[in-house]
């Protein structure tokens, strides 16, 4: 048995998310310590919301990262195994490099806190958008993409997240966007569904944030992954600082490539794909994407220990 830990992004937080591992110190303490770095109560943030306050994404980004980092902190206090790779879902890409001993939480925290400020700046409000486009083989969504982006001078168009299999984002220019989805209908899409997000991730559209994230990583320090972390860009583990740096920062300005990360998990022998805080957004992709790997999500303290007693090998 072989066994890797993902990380989820945003998109997984609620209101109430953490409530489930309430029994747990070291969940309360992660979150304190990461509301003294951060000068924030992140523990009533998550635990009475506003939902709007959680859904903003200067506080998403760090939320997340803290969650991820507690609910791996609490499989760790149950003496459980450490995984042999490890993921995440663009920001959670951040948390698996805590979790991989590449960044200090703290310096992680420091460092999503700007990524999300980097993001919201790096394009005006209303100006870009996202959309799941549900149905339609990559090869097709890619083809939309491009021809949107030749029809409109200006504007762009381009895959953001390869999810699943017949399951991909598109990002860029709010009006692309919605020809995208008229477009992709007119193809043979299943659904196209408009997402509620105002930052269009993963796409040129971020250059200038990613700009800002390669400086910020200049004065960043970076270690050697002690577990391998596969990068969202390339679905490679690198092996030099300078690599994970530039990883970190094309990830702005290209897709996230999930489908391709699982398919890379099972090519180098994981058995099991253990989704690491709150909701199961990643273990229901991953169950489509392969279903001969185990799925799993721990999301709630019950889940942890079942988890450990099922993964826990010598």
């Amino acid at each position: 048995m072989k066994f890797a830990f993902v990380f989820p992004g945003q998109g997984s937080q609620s209101v109430g998310m953490m409530n489930g591992y309430a029994d747990f110190a070291i969940v309360r303490e992660t979150f304190s310590e990461a509301s003294d770095i951060l000068g924030q109560d992140f523990w009533s943030m998550v635990t009475d919301g506003p939902a709007e306050d959680l859904n903003q994404t200067i506080n998403t980004q760090p939320l997340m990262l803290i969650a991820g980092i507690a609910t791996y902190r609490a499989w760790l206090s149950l003496a459980g195994t450490k995984p042999a790779l490890l993921a995440g879902h663009s920001l959670g890409e951040y948390t698996a490099l805590v979790a991989a001993e590449a960044l200090t939480f703290a310096d992680a925290l420091s460092l999503v806190r700007f990524r999300a400020h980097a993001m919201q700046q790096a394009v005006p409000e209303g100006t870009g958008a996202m959309a799941a486009i549900l149905g339609l083989d990559d090869a097709t969504v890619e083809t939309v993409c491009a021809e949107i982006s030749d029809q409109i001078d200006g504007e762009s168009l381009e895959p953001a997240n390869f999810n699943s299999p017949g399951q991909v984002v598109i990002a860029g220019h709010k009006n692309a966007v919605s020809l995208g989805m008229a477009l992709a209908k007119s193809k043979g899409a299943k659904r196209a569904v408009m997402l509620p997000v105002s930052i269009p991730s993963h796409c040129t559209l971020m250059a200038p944030a990613a700009q800002k994230i390669k400086q910020k990583l200049t004065q960043t320090n970076l270690q050697l992954a002690k577990i391998p972390v596969l990068h969202n860009v390339d679905t490679q583990a690198h092996d030099s600082v300078t690599a994970i740096k530039e990883a970190l920062v094309q990830q702005l300005v290209s897709p996230v490539r999930w489908v391709d990360t699982i398919h890379a998990l099972s090519a180098k022998g994981i058995t099991h794909v253990i989704e690491c805080g709150p909701g199961k957004v990643l273990a229901g992709l991953n169950k489509r994407i392969d279903r001969k790997i185990q799925s799993l999500a721990l999301v709630d303290g019950d889940a942890l220990k079942q988890g450990v007693t099922a993964l826990n090998v010598e």
